[in-house]
């Protein structure tokens, strides 16, 4: 598919659905935020996805884009002028030299199964496929898509235009009121409140660990001042192990008071977990993790909840399994090759 302007931001694609009212645009700019959010709202119930965006969640997340121009990589669709959809295509470059193109989307459920989805997806592979042609082809490419397991919609969107399953990631969730394992620290380290010099040196020791993962993009100057302002970031909650001046591991807490409220429970999240080389194989992931969770215990969470890819080489999965972590839900990367 191909898209052409007709006026100052209309974009006619071909093979779009012939639904009354129904057209398609580019990004406005920050107008559209309002919009998109309540477009990420109204359809996040029937994905059976729990989620509680806010709109300086989303500013903080637009204004660091990288490898994205939302103006020329953003389609939003629009039914007598209301926002209906959104899709946004980006592309990153592995460490290894794999170039991801990607593209997702929301839609809300009343104007699903009429083609929509469909013409979105064409139209940014049809984008990414002009980025890509700027690029030299000399390393793996491919098209990627991450959905969650709830959006049944979403699955047969992918599976249809030929994307395959190449990732699975789990969320976990682990009952607070169950006995804690013992998992005293490894010695020789010791954990310490977190100062605001210390935030450098925790991202670059984040990026360092994570290497070893797979689908690993560098991070960036870019990406460590949108860490920085994170809705829920809250260092004081972080639990890292030092071993003299270095930073051995961390476990990167918080707590996502919105989505507490919506969901009417008491959920700290133990995420961002990592433990740089020289320090693994020692049980110190384990050990902060329990101290993560005594925390949000002692604070009044009755749960605890993250992320993980369901095949990584560190074997975290089997230790979040050890911690009492128990999987809720399942996510899913496609992938498809970009000829």
């Amino acid at each position: 598919m191909t898209a052409t302007i007709l006026s100052t931001d209309l974009i006619a694609a071909l093979n779009a659905p012939a639904v009354p009212g129904l057209i398609f645009r580019r990004f406005r700019g920050p107008s559209d935020y309002p919009h998109m959010l309540a477009v990420i709202n109204g359809s996040k119930k029937a994905d059976d996805i729990e989620r509680s965006d806010t709109l300086e969640a989303l500013t903080n997340n637009y204004d660091h884009l990288e490898r994205c121009d939302p103006y020329r990589d953003m389609v939003m669709a629009e039914a007598d002028g209301q926002m209906i959809a959104y899709n946004r295509a980006f592309w990153d470059q592995q460490e290894d030299g794999t170039r991801v193109y990607s593209v997702f989307g929301f839609l809300l459920l009343e104007w699903r199964r009429q083609g929509i989805g469909a013409a979105m997806l064409a139209h940014g592979e049809a984008r990414l496929r002009e980025i890509a042609a700027e690029h030299p082809r000399d390393t793996p490419h491919f098209f990627q898509s991450f959905v969650a397991g709830g959006e049944k919609g979403a699955i047969a969107l992918m599976e249809s235009a030929g994307y395959v399953p190449v990732r699975y990631e789990f969320d976990m969730k682990r009952d607070l009121s169950e006995p804690f394992p013992d998992t005293p620290m490894p010695s020789g380290l010791e954990v310490r409140p977190v100062k605001e010099e210390h935030l450098r040196a925790i991202w670059e020791a984040d990026n360092e660990a994570f290497r070893d993962h797979w689908g690993y993009v560098p991070g960036t100057e870019i990406r460590y001042q949108a860490w920085l302002k994170q809705q829920d970031f809250d260092p004081s909650l972080y639990k890292v192990a030092w071993d003299g001046g270095q930073v051995a591991g961390a476990v990167q807490n918080f707590v996502n008071k919105q989505e507490n409220e919506e969901y009417t429970r008491k959920r700290g999240y133990t995420e961002g977990i990592f433990v740089r080389r020289p320090w693994r194989k020692r049980g110190l992931a384990r050990s902060l993790i329990v101290q993560s969770m005594k925390m949000f215990k002692e604070m009044g969470m009755t749960e605890t909840g993250l992320g993980v890819d369901a095949e990584n080489t560190s074997g975290a999965l089997r230790v979040y399994e050890s911690c009492g972590y128990r999987q809720v839900k399942k996510s899913i990367i496609y992938r498809k090759p970009l000829e």
